[in-house]
């Protein structure tokens, strides 16, 4: 049967938080090892049963090496939220709380429920963190965010450093945002929003040049950027930055 995604009837249930194998093939442990991209159902039944809140939650803890994109229907509905993994085909069902979404992906990698809970807390901690942003609270949302990161979760790193990168630009900390972005490349290096980050810090920092190669090489990964107005706006102000040098 076609799912719409290239996937196997090949099935698992996350119950009472325990992965269980419903149909699984002889050595997928391996197979599940490999896995590259996890694809949510957010048709109309999934979604209703929490399918969106997965792909948040799959997002947020995912490692780099895995993406996470939604799709649409992939059969038994009424069994989800659905999943598929690629590329070996498994479709995952009744994956419809952060706890089972976290468990998924330390299962996929191998790694213990520990894993798991470390990930949740530290994804907690960046969610109270973007609050504290939000209100203006910059001290209060790096603390939280240096937290997120001390805990050391098997995922979602890079853009908890990207995150604070954010923050401590905000509170003029150019140089630790600069590293933040760069710690984000090196764990996630086709990472764009990093790129953007580290770009805003060459920029508050005066090295042009070095802001001009950070924003292109954000926009060679996602060129759908170009056309975003905050995008345009960090092009102007390097472009009124550099005039200013040149005019001065």
């Amino acid at each position: 049967m076609d799912y719409g995604v290239g996937v196997r009837r090949k099935e698992m249930a996350l119950q009472s938080g325990t992965l269980l194998p419903l149909v699984f093939p002889k050595h997928s442990s391996g197979a599940m090892a490999h896995a590259q991209e996890i694809r949510v159902c957010t048709n109309r039944t999934c979604r209703k049963q929490g399918s969106f809140q997965t792909l948040e939650t799959l997002s947020a803890l995912a490692p780099p090496n895995l993406a996470v994109n939604s799709c649409g229907c992939l059969g038994r509905c009424g069994a989800g939220p659905n999943l598929a993994i690629l590329p070996d085909g498994f479709i995952v069902a009744h994956c419809g709380t952060p706890a089972q979404a976290a468990q998924l992906v330390a299962t996929l990698f191998s790694r213990d429920d520990a894993d798991a809970t470390s990930s949740l807390e530290a994804l907690a901690l960046r969610k109270r963190a973007e609050i504290e942003f939000q209100n203006r609270n910059l001290s209060e949302a790096e603390l939280l965010l240096s937290q997120a990161i001390d805990s050391e979760p098997f995922g979602g790193m890079h853009v908890l450093f990207k995150c604070r990168s954010v923050v401590r630009l905000e509170l003029g900390n150019y140089r630790g945002a600069l590293q933040d972005a760069r710690e984000a490349l090196n764990l996630a290096p086709r990472y764009s929003e990093a790129y953007i980050c580290q770009g805003d810090a060459f920029l508050a920092l005066n090295e042009f040049e070095s802001a001009e190669q950070s924003y292109l090489a954000s926009l060679d990964i996602d060129p759908l950027i170009r056309r975003s107005k905050s995008f345009k706006a960090r092009i102007l102000k390097l472009q009124e930055k550099v005039a200013a040098v040149n005019t001065s």
